[in-house]
């Protein structure tokens, strides 16, 4: 499969998660304050909340609605009330456009 162009760099404020829907999957993308990209499965996995409404801080993405933080490198949740991971998908940069493949999944163990 190839990755679909999801967004230009420079739509990604840092840390303003934004998102977009690719091959029916919902996706949080993410530039950290370091500069980094990432992609993250945008439904929070204790309830059907999109986690790209919610704060990026320290390298994680928080739900807005029950406070759970995921990581933005492994998706792995660090707080309750969520326990299962959200997918990491492998996020490509070329000539500033953003390309996301949604089955390359880096990380949802």
């Amino acid at each position: 499969m190839m990755a679909t162009r999801v967004c230009a760099e420079s739509e990604i404020a840092v840390d303003s998660p934004l998102r977009v829907v690719v091959d029916d999957v919902a996706i949080a993308i993410v530039k950290d304050s370091a500069g980094t990209v990432h992609a993250i499965g945008d439904t929070c996995t204790h309830g059907d909340i999109s986690l790209a409404e919610g704060f990026v801080e320290d390298g994680t993405l928080e739900c807005w609605a029950h406070g759970s933080r995921f990581e933005l490198t492994t998706g792995k949740p660090l707080t309750l009330p969520a326990y299962e991971p959200v997918p990491v998908f492998r996020v490509q940069i070329d000539n500033g456009e953003v390309y996301v493949d949604t089955h390359d999944v880096l990380a949802s163990n």
